[in-house]
């Protein structure tokens, strides 16, 4: 690693109070979301306070709202860790483009960092980094943004949810992708970045078409992922 990157994986209170602050403006959509999981969990069967501990604890919206579908007397286990697993191995892309900061963390910040890791977060962290700036601040305090607004939607949602029915109608499910699209848009720019994006992208689109259901996200995740280490450590050798 560069001289000049040998200091951008540390992170303090300011920087992650930073981060945090930075994340309020979209964290503050993620209530709609989360009011909409409160209100559906309640309507599935599930106690207040196992909503909200569930919000506070799990911090996965999609999986979440996956969960509900299989709620009932008797939960399918092996198909709820299966299904949870699908969803959310994007994090496998995360995981492996954060690596190269991560692994000069101690095990307790670097999990610790890594529990609140978004899309959203994760984007705007790997934005920094690209730029030569500190970006686990921008993980750690943006995650934590999300991650209380989305308890606090939650909780009204259990309360108040029957003031949103439906987000999508009102266009807030299409907010985070805008917001993804514009950090890869906006980000750095190169051949290497160009053809790992479609790599991921095509084994997405041809596990969609053809694999069973969420598979796609597992392997557009691992695809991406994979190319990503692959290629970074042949460009770390010059």
């Amino acid at each position: 690693m560069l001289d000049s990157d040998a200091k951008l994986h540390e992170f303090n209170r300011q920087t992650v109070w930073a981060g945090f602050k930075q994340l309020v403006p979209i964290s503050v959509f993620v209530i709609a979301f989360g009011a909409a999981f409160g209100l559906a969990a309640t309507q599935s069967g599930l106690d207040d306070a196992s909503i909200v501990i569930m919000s506070t604890l799990v911090f996965a919206g999609a999986s979440q709202f996956a969960t509900l579908e299989l709620w009932g007397p008797q939960v399918p286990i092996a198909t709820l860790v299966i299904t949870v697993f699908a969803i959310n191995a994007r994090h496998l892309l995360m995981g492996a483009t954060l690596y190269p900061w991560l692994r000069q963390l101690s095990p307790a910040k670097r999990y610790g960092a890594m529990l609140f890791a978004s899309d959203a977060n994760w984007a705007m962290s790997m934005q920094a980094f690209s730029r030569g700036q500190p970006g686990m601040g921008l993980l750690l305090g943006g995650g934590l943004a999300l991650w209380s607004f989305w308890v606090l939607g939650t909780w009204l949602g259990i309360y108040f949810g029957g003031a949103i029915h439906d987000p999508k109608s009102l266009g807030l499910d299409m907010v985070m992708g805008c917001f993804l699209l514009a950090m890869v848009v906006g980000g750095k720019k190169n051949l290497r970045l160009l053809i790992i994006w479609i790599i991921a992208a095509c084994a997405s689109l041809m596990a969609y078409w053809y694999l069973p259901s969420n598979s796609h996200v597992v392997v557009g995740a691992l695809a991406g992922g994979v190319m990503g280490t692959l290629w970074g450590e042949k460009s770390n050798e010059h």
